[in-house]
């Protein structure tokens, strides 16, 4: 089950190089004639993709960035200052876009250049191709590089959280082990007796009930307790429902 990609932020820790990069965006290249980007205004885009990306990759990832092209029907007008910028909500990292502007020239204009930026470090892959529903062994699994970058699901780097959970997806050898390519537990079925630990600021409280649904990781359940009142919380453990206050 693919869980869906979340908005994207960048990290305050970003934002001092994001201003940096796009200085040296807006100083660079001297005049841009009209229909083409300088070539110090494309480098500038990809050392700002590169910086961006890095805030956010594990320690001593190996970062790459790639400037692709503009669409070819589209005619700049000359420019004599170019900034770049990380659009808002953009996330930098895999096929990604730059924002590149006109802030000083006759005719004001705004691009998005595309950057490819991959993100090299080690995690956990399949020694051997799995089928879907095939369970994972310590045995099966080993620490390589791979492109972090290569899809919105991270890959996993504990071993852990990996031994004995059931493939949702095809895997094949040498292919990270991302947590979008494994079934979420089961904590409970539908009928069963559940725990349900109600949690506030400074105390909890547990009580028992029926569950009217099957608790699912990462889904909401209803369980109805002893006293008929039915609650809305999420499967945390083999038979409980954590309930928020």
């Amino acid at each position: 089950m693919k869980k869906p990609a979340l908005p994207f932020r960048l990290p305050s820790a970003t934002t001092a190089a994001t201003a940096a990069f796009a200085l040296i965006g807006a100083l660079a290249g001297g005049p841009c004639s009209a229909g083409e980007l300088p070539a110090a205004s494309v480098d500038a885009a990809v050392a700002l993709a590169r910086e961006s990306a890095a805030a956010l990759a594990p320690r001593d990832a190996r970062i790459q960035a790639s400037a692709g092209q503009l669409d070819p029907r589209l005619h700049l007008a000359a420019c004599n200052r170019i900034q770049t910028y990380v659009p808002d909500g953009m996330r930098p990292w895999g096929h990604t876009r730059i924002g590149l502007r006109c802030v000083e020239g006759p005719s004001p204009w705004n691009v998005f250049l595309p950057v490819t930026v991959q993100v090299f470090a080690p995690a956990l892959v399949s020694t051997r191709a799995l089928p879907a529903g095939a369970v994972l062994e310590q045995a099966g699994l080993e620490r390589a590089e791979v492109d972090w970058a290569a899809d919105p699901a991270l890959p996993t780097t504990d071993a852990d959280t990996l031994v004995g959970r059931q493939l949702s997806h095809p895997v094949g050898a040498g292919q990270p082990v991302r947590s979008t390519d494994i079934r979420p537990r089961e904590w409970f079925a539908a009928g069963d007796t559940v725990s349900v630990v109600a949690k506030g600021t400074g105390f909890s409280v547990s009580s028992q009930g029926q569950a009217l649904n099957n608790g699912i990781e990462g889904q909401s359940a209803r369980v109805r307790l002893d006293n008929g009142r039915i609650v809305s919380g999420m499967p945390a453990a083999d038979h409980r429902l954590d309930l928020d206050l």
